[in-house]
């Protein structure tokens, strides 16, 4: 075959060069509102007030994180703007900063807004407008429902799978318990509290012997407790958020009750729950954990932690290690990147939805040794992962196996 002459050689080339350019630089790039060659848009809300106030640390680490990420080049070579508002854990006040976000500030989607009530109130709203309501900071079961509401996904263990955890233990090692439940009144306390039943199967209405449920702006919850004890209940189940988990522990021990005692993940934090409440009134308490302890020094020398803790003395130097929720805003913060990096160029909020449904073995920092963080189309529930933990001291023991509470989307 003749050799081409060295123009038309060259000709072809170029035009060889300019459709390679064409097809990986510019073709692949697809965008929504919210992002664009330099910039991504996030929308966060966080309770920075009111009565779940304890909370608001998530919000401040994960802005911290992206600090962090930003000052190393961002995500393929983006910069994450991190737009965050408070609700004081309000659902109006979600909603309006909801909307907010999504028509002011124009953000490509939503990452973590706390809380079941908040979540609630703007799930509809945000299916509606097919903006993701990604990773949401409640362990609500109806946030995986992937049929009903295909742009809202959770992130922590469901209410649901942590209730029955607790259910099978007692079966096993108190099965004549007569267990006294306090419970927030809202889909939080009422998830949790239905997974209690559901585990415990015909024998709930038996081993339940009494219920008492709170509202997130009673200033005190010290009378249900007293009703529970005089009940006759042997076994506390406390379905409670930081300040009212703190309150029963002190109550608790304050009129001398010594029930078997269960405190839901989300109150069981070390450094805003047990200890305010008093460690020595925390002792021999039951939890489940999925996340590593930030003040147990077993986790000094893991490679996980240690990024974490340089993490913190940089860019969150004033934040408490000891407290759960630093560790929980750490770890759905590298949730949240790693689903961005997966992204790639394709920043369509359609495919936001579509890699945050294709994590696979993702293990953050934080997670205990054996979770990870698994997704599919038809699996909104990224942690169905749980472990026994008991107080001792001033830290959390872990014990026994890693426990699946799967839940069928």
């Amino acid at each position: 075959m003749p050799l081409l002459g060295s123009r038309a050689t060259s000709f072809l080339l170029a035009a060889s060069v300019s459709v390679a350019l064409t097809g990986s630089a510019f073709a692949q790039k697809k965008y929504d509102t919210g992002a664009t060659d330099k910039e991504i848009k996030i929308g966060n809300i966080m309770p920075y007030s009111g009565p779940a106030s304890a909370y608001g640390v998530i919000g401040t680490i994960e802005s911290a994180y992206f600090k962090m990420i930003n000052d190393q080049g961002g995500i393929n070579g983006r910069k994450i703007n991190f737009i965050t508002y408070d609700d004081g854990y309000s659902p109006p006040k979600a909603v309006e900063q909801a909307r907010k976000l999504v028509e002011s500030d124009e953000v490509l989607f939503l990452a973590s807004p706390l809380g079941t009530p908040s979540n609630s109130a703007i799930q509809k709203y945000m299916n509606a407008k097919k903006v993701p309501q990604l990773f949401v900071s409640t362990g609500a079961t109806k946030f995986g429902e992937y049929k009903d509401f295909p742009w809202t996904m959770g992130w922590q263990p469901a209410y649901q799978s942590e209730g029955r955890i607790y259910a099978a233990y007692l079966l096993k090692e108190k099965p004549d318990a007569k267990i006294g439940v306090m419970y927030q009144n809202d889909d939080f306390g009422k998830d949790l509290l239905k997974g209690l039943k559901d585990g415990l199967g015909t024998k709930a209405a038996s081993m339940i012997i009494s219920e008492a449920s709170y509202e997130v702006s009673e200033p005190t919850i010290d009378s249900h407790i007293v009703k529970l004890r005089a009940a006759g209940a042997d076994t506390f189940v406390s379905i409670t958020t930081p300040k009212f988990a703190a309150q029963a522990i002190k109550r608790v021990a304050e009129i001398g009750w010594k029930p078997m005692y269960f405190q839901s993940n989300v109150g069981a934090s070390v450094g805003s729950v047990l200890k305010p409440a008093g460690f020595d009134n925390a002792q021999g308490i039951l939890s489940a954990a999925y996340a590593k302890d930030g003040a147990d020094p077993q986790w000094d020398n893991d490679e996980g932690m240690k990024k974490f803790y340089a993490f913190l003395a940089k860019y969150a130097p004033d934040a408490n290690k000891t407290d759960g929720s630093v560790v929980f805003g750490y770890g759905h913060a590298q949730t949240i990147v790693q689903t961005l990096k997966q992204a790639g160029d394709d920043l369509t909020r359609a495919n936001i939805m579509k890699q945050a449904a294709s994590l696979k073995d993702f293990a953050p920092d934080t997670l205990l040794p054996g979770i990870t963080i698994n997704t599919s189309a038809t699996d909104f529930y990224p942690i169905e992962q749980l472990q026994m933990m008991r107080f001792k001291g001033d830290k959390w023991d872990l014990f026994g196996p890693i426990i699946a509470g799967k839940i069928d989307g």
